[in-house]
């Protein structure tokens, strides 16, 4: 194999700007205005809104679409839907706070603590095959998620790894023109905001906040194309965003692909994440211009070799870390790699046969530049199988400071040009059945 690595003409272009066709950042929804107190809604945080603002909701809808306004007020509801061509406004000082009773979630009424997945819940806000809906106003949506946790984290320290089943905050499914722009969404029984296999997707000058104890607890989980997630602050307990891939999608190569993080602020949490589920493919993925501060993970692809898939053209660029931990990685065998599951990270074999298991990760054309990173412990792990090794990482002006440094197994066409990688304590690297050039070894 010959260095430095050839990039694609269009994956470079991608390393200067967003992947071209993102979204227009534009609905349109109806002009009128349909206001929640002139239908019934107290909005005194006491009294459940439910019925007034779904009926809010469908009168929009039947209109053909229009806005739906939540004036200064703390309106309680159990889970609500949405409709097409809507703009869903909660004024500064409006808060949509989700019922604390966990039955309301549930599809089928009975013990919340003994379903059998996620999908026994239905999310606070839902929609499914929608166009052109809004979400922006100001306000905050907040999912109560304080009912939900305890038990939450109870099951996690029996079980590492274990994701007790809870209902997500906001899911729209195979939506069209969608954006989600200066809002606070808080406190979710599980992740946040799920735009699952959508298209055109905008979300702008949002936070996203969960303590750092609250388990799954993800900011956004995006699958879809056409994405651009723009001027975000997320501070939560699991993954800050991660790009998902869960299915093929028939007639489609990549689930997910041309989706752009850009200029936002990564705190508590995960850092920022592809995978686990990457069975239907990720590719062209750009992100650039975003700072980490004490967050587990910086930049980290993950997988399994149960639900892996094909993860290339990834561009990472002109970011900045500090106490992350670590700053970097990439596993095709992702198993409790969360420091504060129980059990001890698993390692991939160092060489073998084929793993066991199908939907073999593969993950490959990868640049990162322009990256600085302070980390306590590890510099990071680049950890592939011996059977599907991550190939062609290129590391061009990227500066690590750690106590320890970085490991790599199971790779080739790994290239370091123009970086440093400095540990307090051994070598630079560790090697195992990888192709490693420009860096030394010797710290």
């Amino acid at each position: 194999m010959k260095y430095p690595v050839l990039l694609p003409a269009w994956f470079l272009a991608a390393i200067l700007c967003p992947p071209a066709g993102l979204p227009a950042a534009e609905t349109k929804p109806g002009p009128e205005v349909f206001n929640v107190r002139q239908f019934g809604a107290v909005g005194d945080g006491t009294h459940l809104d439910t019925a007034a603002i779904q009926q809010t909701l469908d009168a929009c809808g039947k209109a053909g679409g229009g806005t739906v306004a939540f004036p200064p007020g703390t309106y309680l509801s159990q889970p609500l839907t949405l409709h097409s061509q809507t703009t869903l406004r909660l004024d500064p000082g409006a808060m949509l706070l989700a019922s604390s009773n966990q039955v309301d979630f549930m599809k089928r009424p009975g013990d919340w603590l003994a379903a059998g997945s996620s999908s026994d819940f239905v999310p606070f806000i839902g929609g499914r095959n929608l166009t052109n809906v809004t979400f922006t106003g100001g306000g905050v949506i907040d999912g109560n998620g304080s009912a939900w946790w305890g038990e939450a984290e109870k099951a996690r320290r029996k079980k590492s790894g274990y994701t007790l089943p809870r209902p997500n905050l906001l899911v729209l499914e195979q939506c069209k023109n969608l954006r989600l722009e200066n809002l606070t969404l808080q406190n979710s029984p599980k992740f946040h905001f799920v735009p699952a296999d959508c298209e055109d997707v905008v979300v702008s000058n949002v936070t996203i906040l969960a303590p750092e104890h609250a388990a799954n607890t993800d900011a956004m989980d995006p699958s879809g194309r056409r994405m651009l997630f723009t001027h975000c602050r997320l501070d939560v307990g699991d993954d800050d965003i991660a790009i998902k891939a869960g299915k093929r999608i028939p007639g489609r190569d990549f689930e997910s692909e041309d989706i752009t993080v850009t200029d936002c602020v990564f705190l508590h949490g995960h850092g920022m994440s592809i995978g686990s589920e990457t069975v239907g493919g990720v590719r062209n993925v750009v992100v650039k211009n975003c700072t980490f501060e004490n967050t587990e993970n910086g930049i980290r692809i993950k997988s399994d070799i149960r639900r892996g898939g094909l993860v290339e053209n990834i561009s990472y660029r002109d970011l900045t870390m500090k106490n992350v931990d670590p700053a970097i990685l990439f596993t095709c065998y992702y198993a409790n790699n969360s420091s504060k599951d129980v059990a001890a990270p698993a390692a991939p074999a160092a060489s073998g046969g084929p793993a066991a298991g199908g939907n073999i990760p593969v993950y490959r054309n990868i640049r990162i530049s322009n990256l600085t990173a302070t980390c306590e412990k590890s510099a990071g792990e680049i950890l592939g199988l011996p059977e599907s090794r991550i190939a062609d990482v290129v590391f061009d002006h990227v500066q690590i400071s750690a106590a320890t440094g970085l490991t790599i197994r199971n790779a080739t066409g790994i290239v370091f040009q123009n970086s440093s990688v400095t540990a307090k304590t051994g070598a630079v690297y560790s090697a195992e059945n990888a192709e490693v050039k420009g860096l030394s070894r010797a710290n």
